[in-house]
């Protein structure tokens, strides 16, 4: 089956095919609708000679029965409940987008996903139970763990402070979730130079094995 995955984000949307090496990027924005995206998607693939069968779709935001439940806060409207399998022609399988970051990371035992990046994306694996999280709007301190771990953060207090308040954030959730392994991604996880214990650093490609592995099997989520 030849799987087309889109990796949606508020700066580009990221594609890829299986047996391609190359992902195409597309610019999204803050006024990016879905009904922007789907004419761009098709004009990339059918340039780049892509052909599809099916989409997995990994989405920076609450995904419930395959629908989007909310627009999400670094783009346009529209969003909620569009109709991407009528767009694109064929079956599509919305995803949070940690949550596909996180079934590409997963190699065994109770997975947890962190995503350090614009904010804070989470998400546990566990055989073939996909949980999204919405773990960066939890209470912590004066506001939530996204605030503290966020990049806006990261600018305004410079990575030193930034990274002790993912430290404790990591160690929050390890408590909480009880994992057997965490895997640190998004963007700026690259500065966290020392790894706490059973965490190892993950890759924005994990997203697209995930995308792939969502038609490979059935899962829960």
């Amino acid at each position: 089956m030849n799987v087309l995955v889109i990796d949606i984000g508020g700066t580009n949307l990221k594609l890829l095919t299986k047996g391609q090496t190359e992902r195409i990027k597309i610019p999204s924005g803050a006024d990016f609708t879905p009904e922007r995206l789907v004419p761009l998607v098709r004009e990339a693939t059918a340039a780049a000679g892509w052909e599809f069968e099916v989409v997995s779709m990994g989405f920076p935001g609450v995904v419930k029965e395959n629908k989007i439940v909310s627009d999400p806060v670094n783009m346009g409207k529209g969003w909620k409940g569009y109709d991407f399998s009528a767009g694109f022609g064929c079956p599509v399988k919305l995803i949070n987008d940690a949550a596909m970051q996180a079934l590409g990371s997963y190699e065994g035992g109770k997975l947890l996903f962190m995503g350090f990046g614009t904010g804070l994306g989470t998400a546990m694996v566990y055989e073939h139970l996909i949980l999204p999280l919405e773990g960066g709007h939890l209470p912590f301190r004066d506001s939530t763990f996204e605030t503290h771990v966020g990049n806006a953060t990261l600018t305004l207090l410079g990575k030193k402070l930034w990274k002790e308040s993912v430290y404790e954030t990591i160690e929050a959730f390890r408590n909480c979730f009880q994992p057997d392994e965490i895997v640190l991604g998004g963007g700026n996880s690259k500065y966290l130079e020392e790894l706490p214990a059973n965490c190892r650093l993950g890759s924005n490609k994990n997203a697209f094995t995930g995308g792939f592995r969502l038609w490979e099997k059935e899962y829960t989520y």
